[in-house]
């Protein structure tokens, strides 16, 4: 199903999207737009039913089903990191970064250990999240391009509606602090799509190269097939990557509200890179303290660790792990700073509070790029480091500490938050509702993963099995593209590293998830891939 447009295929076309994929991150130009706390001797499995909707209920001590008082309503709050890495945490084993307080939220809450994104890398797994829809599906994916670009003309479509979407819906606050990166036309930012208000950078933090080409001036050098000018990009690029320096970039930062009347946009260009995490945390905190006493939806998804590596005055050079140590300890005093306010705010025990990865670490940055643990590969890869992230559930009086080893996905938060409250997931077409795992009153209802890159189907999990049949290594790095008559079979509970196929030992296990892949596709129609339609417009014949 691999349905990359005919301009992708030539091998010159190859290389020129190598370069403008720089990581499977595109570079372009400078932007110019602008539960109440329950009983502690009862079984933490209370769920909250919540907007008018039928009572959900629980198991309480004695077995019994106890339905739960429908005028409350539980607060969400996601914060999800960018290439954080399966292994950069402590309570996932990084031994040097030190990370106390989302080790706190794992330890008091649920540390999941089998915990997916859609996609290997930023923009489709962003969409995923907020849907609860594969990308291949909604088309917020690409088979040339990965992600969108600055001065983007499309972006998020309004046929799709977001977890803030279905929560204003039911009489919920709503606020994003951080990066967006699912389109930065006026149409298609945060604040169109159900937030409220937004601060924060509309794509990643190294998409406003100084004194580098644009996307459309970097397409018409692809082809001209300049390879001299070409290897220079790369030499100047790699080395501001090494050492970052403010002056080396334009990063926009957003302001925007939705009013009664329109929207306020505004931006800063450049803004400071070093203040991005303590202007979003600020921005967050503030927002718990103004909507305490009514449901909000606080989504901070945090611009780093995403290279290039900025952090504040405060945390440079405090971290035994280097630059990636310094940000990652600062996203965890953020986490900290979030907890604090929503403490001091008296929402804390009615707060589901979620951290996690958009996709695994940036393999490619080698030391500036994170770590994905005991996993194979990183970012941009359907192995196990590229899709797996480190994952915590926290909810204080309400989830009991747990490690859970069943399987989720970022695309069930959409289900169980609106399970919840309450609402409708029926938008929310590949989600699941994990609440039952959440609050100890059964299994996680996710059995099977599929693993996209593109519109391309490259492996499978059902169970602790997966098999790939098509594999390819981080953006830059080996093993090359190689699809495989007979497809790899891989047990990871017993080999979670993806070392050795166990495909001929186990032709059951092949069959039935052979089986289950064409079940999968038989349901799914794959939308055109929105993040191509630039480029295929711009190398179009005039």
């Amino acid at each position: 199903q691999d349905r990359a447009p005919a301009f992708t295929r030539s091998p010159w076309h190859a290389q020129a999207l190598d370069l403008l994929n720089w990581g499977g991150e595109m570079q372009g130009m400078t932007h110019r737009r602008l539960l109440p706390t329950f009983c502690l001797g009862l079984l933490s499995a209370t769920l909250l039913a919540a907007c008018g909707g039928s009572p959900v209920t629980s198991v309480d001590a004695a077995g019994t089903d106890a339905p739960m008082g429908a005028d409350t309503k539980p607060n969400v709050v996601i914060m999800f990191a960018d290439d954080l890495g399966y292994g950069d945490l402590g309570s996932f084993g990084h031994p040097y970064i030190r990370t106390p307080n989302i080790d706190t939220l794992a330890a008091e809450g649920q540390r999941w250990t089998d915990f997916y994104v859609a996609a290997p890398v930023c923009s489709p797994s962003r969409a995923a999240l907020l849907t609860g829809r594969l990308p291949v599906r909604s088309g917020l994916y690409g088979n040339a391009i990965r992600v969108f670009f600055p001065d983007e003309p499309g972006g998020f479509p309004d046929s799709e509606v977001t977890l803030a979407e279905a929560l204003k819906d039911h009489g919920y606050a709503t606020g994003m602090f951080g990066k967006w990166h699912l389109g930065d036309a006026p149409h298609a930012l945060p604040t169109r799509h159900g937030f409220d208000e937004w601060v924060g950078v509309p794509y990643s933090n190294d998409m406003n190269w100084v004194g580098e080409p644009d996307f459309e001036a970097l397409v018409k050098l692809n082809m001209s097939g300049d390879l001299e000018q070409r290897a220079a990009i790369y030499a100047r690029r790699a080395a501001k990557y090494a050492a970052p320096e403010k002056e080396h970039f334009e990063a926009p930062l957003f302001f925007s509200k939705a009013t009664s009347d329109g929207f306020e946009d505004s931006v800063e260009q450049p803004t400071d890179q070093t203040q991005l995490t303590q202007r979003a945390t600020a921005a967050a905190t503030d927002f718990i303290a103004r909507h305490a006493d009514e449901p909000f939806f606080l989504y901070l998804p945090y611009s780093m660790p995403h290279t290039p590596l900025f952090r504040s005055e405060e945390f440079a050079g405090r971290s035994l792990g280097g630059r990636y140590g310094d940000v990652v300890e600062e996203i965890d005093a953020s986490v900290g700073a979030v907890r604090q306010a929503l403490s001091q705010a008296g929402v804390l025990d009615k707060t589901l509070i979620v951290f996690t990865s958009d996709n695994g670490p940036w393999l490619f940055m080698r030391e500036e790029g994170g770590v994905s643990g005991l996993l194979r590969d990183g970012k941009g890869t359907t192995f196990e480091g590229g899709v797996r992230v480190p994952t915590v559930f926290n909810w204080p009086g309400t989830i009991a500490p747990d490690v859970v080893s069943d399987m989720g996905s970022a695309m069930d938060l959409f289900s169980t938050v609106m399970t919840l409250v309450g609402g409708d997931a029926a938008s929310a077409t590949d989600g699941l509702d994990l609440s039952p795992r959440l609050f100890g009153t059964a299994p996680s209802p996710r059995n099977e993963m599929p693993y996209y890159r593109g519109g391309a189907l490259y492996a499978y999990r059902k169970g602790p099995w997966k098999m790939h049949f098509i594999t390819e290594g981080a953006y830059g790095l080996a093993p090359a593209k190689q699809k495989h008559e007979v497809p790899q079979l891989f047990h990871l509970q017993r080999d979670p590293a993806e070392r050795f196929d166990v495909a001929a030992d186990h032709p059951e296990v092949v069959a039935d998830i052979q089986a289950a892949v064409a079940q999968h596709r038989a349901g799914l129609t794959i939308a055109p891939p929105l993040f191509d339609a630039r480029l295929a417009a711009l190398m179009a014949p005039q």
